[in-house]
């Protein structure tokens, strides 16, 4: 215990490390990230976040070779997906562009690593439903939708650091559970490598030292999430984790994806087009600084995964947790179309209080 917990702070120095070294070379070749109508801060910050983390995942992944199957196969992947992202954010690439190199990744993961989305599990109470061929695509779809889910919530400082190590954190949890230290101890070390990410990224040693994840990070992310979420739900007779609970750990990237490509759809806009009406940005039109908004949120994620974990645990059944998932859907989807209705109604109970 004494070792992990002094190699997981060795691999956060080491992220820190790297990014200090990766600001300096981001400004060199202006891997900057410039204020907009849509990107409201001060100054050019180096996109190094997910360039930091990969260094630092791929340091790990030398090491211990054998944490995970496949390993190798994991760590060409997201080498690939960093150098995407870094691309992207130099040059504003295609999202169709983007889209076809995570399908490759997708068909290379199930290639390679033979993890595929295979079975849903119980989740509707007619057994197990098992996909056969249909998995490949619904595979694609899973590693495009996570991704993606997770790019999108990269909106205010320390968002997509706090969701992300509270899904890594649920993760581990739930491993610890099922006997599988090895799964749990990649988790922590993911982790570990985000916290330094986070403590620049919120500014708390200065704002000269300011550094954001870029889509290099996001897309890492995301492609991490769903590559451990498929082999801890997937591979073998009887899984650590059962489908639907996967969900729940990502409840919230995911569930925010949806109502706003749901409410793009019905104004007419393309799905990928940017706005400034995620949860983060309502949030903060009610009046709540960055950083209450960035706590609320990773507390209403860490509800969650928490119902997650509980329901894992406690084998309550598929069919109920998948329902109750639906219903949380459907209530989040409901109060965003609703916000601005919401939203004057909380002000009004706010303004009686004082």
């Amino acid at each position: 215990m004494l070792f992990q917990f002094v190699d997981l702070a060795f691999l956060s120095f080491f992220s820190l490390a790297t990014l200090f070294f990766m600001r300096k070379v981001a400004k060199a070749i202006n891997l900057v990230d410039k204020p907009n109508a849509r990107k409201q801060h001060e100054g050019a910050i180096p996109l190094v976040g997910g360039i930091s983390i990969c260094f630092s995942l791929l340091y790990f992944l030398f090491n211990n070779p054998n944490i995970i199957p496949n390993s190798d196969a994991y760590a060409g992947c997201i080498v690939l997906l960093v150098i995407l992202g870094a691309l992207d954010d130099k040059f504003d690439i295609s999202f169709k562009v983007r889209f076809a190199v995570q399908a490759l990744l997708s068909l290379a993961m199930m290639q390679l690593a033979h993890i595929e989305l295979n079975t849903l599990g119980n989740m509707f109470g007619f057994g197990e439903v098992v996909l056969g061929w249909v998995g490949y695509p619904i595979t694609i779809l899973a590693v495009i939708g996570a991704i993606n889910a997770f790019n999108m919530v990269d909106g205010i400082d320390g968002l997509l650091g706090g969701l992300a190590s509270v899904t890594f954190g649920a993760l581990a949890v739930l491993m610890i559970n099922d006997n599988q230290p090895e799964l749990a101890y990649l988790c922590m070390v993911i982790v570990a490598v985000l916290l330094p990410y986070i403590i620049l990224n919120l500014g708390i040693l200065g704002r000269k030292f300011k550094v954001f994840m870029g889509d290099a990070g996001s897309m890492l992310i995301g492609f991490t999430v769903i590559w451990l979420l498929l082999l801890s739900s997937q591979n073998g007779s009887n899984p650590p984790l059962r489908p639907v609970t996967a969900l729940w750990l990502i409840a919230l990237p995911l569930m925010d994806m949806a109502a706003i490509m749901i409410r793009r759809g019905r104004r007419g806009d393309s799905p990928f087009k940017p706005d400034r009406e995620h949860l983060h940005h309502i949030f903060q039109n009610l009046g709540l600084t960055g950083h209450q908004t960035l706590v609320v949120i990773c507390l209403l994620a860490s509800s969650f995964a928490a119902f997650g974990i509980w329901g894992e645990i406690s084998k309550i059944s598929e069919v109920t947790m998948f329902i109750m998932f639906l219903i949380a859907f459907a209530a989040y989807t409901s109060i965003l179309a609703h916000i601005w209705r919401v939203s004057a109604f909380i002000k009004k109970i706010l303004l009686s209080i004082k």
